[in-house]
């Protein structure tokens, strides 16, 4: 509250489609922030007024800073000059799955370059 100048941290355990109440009522400076953790992670709030999307496009599907968020995405966004408009392309991935060689020396050095005291200290 910019009023009172108070600060909250909340932090809830929640499900997926599970409904968190809202703080707008108590702190109506909570509006935005609560958009935004929607908007981000998919987390609803109960009784906010005006829950939406505030960051990424009306039409985004998922939520990117969830874990089981794709890193590419779901769609490609660009701009097509034949067009002269804003084209949203599937993302096509070359490598479905990859496979690491874990016991391949390049995967990871296991030794200690000279020179290098600090990795010694523990």
């Amino acid at each position: 509250s910019m009023y009172r100048n108070h600060r909250i941290r909340l932090k809830v355990a929640v499900r997926e489609e599970e409904m968190v109440p809202s703080l707008v009522d108590l702190h109506p400076s909570a509006n935005w922030f609560e958009r935004e953790v929607f908007d981000m992670f998919g987390i609803l709030f109960s009784g906010h007024p005006d829950l939406r999307r505030i960051l990424t496009d009306y039409g985004f599907r998922g939520y990117p800073l969830r874990k089981d968020f794709p890193t590419t995405g779901y769609t490609e966004v660009r701009y097509d000059d034949a067009l002269k408009r804003v084209v949203y392309e599937p993302v096509s991935l070359v490598q479905e799955y990859r496979q690491f060689d874990f016991m391949s020396p390049w995967e990871g050095a296991d030794y200690i370059l000279p020179g290098d005291q600090k990795a010694d200290a523990k």
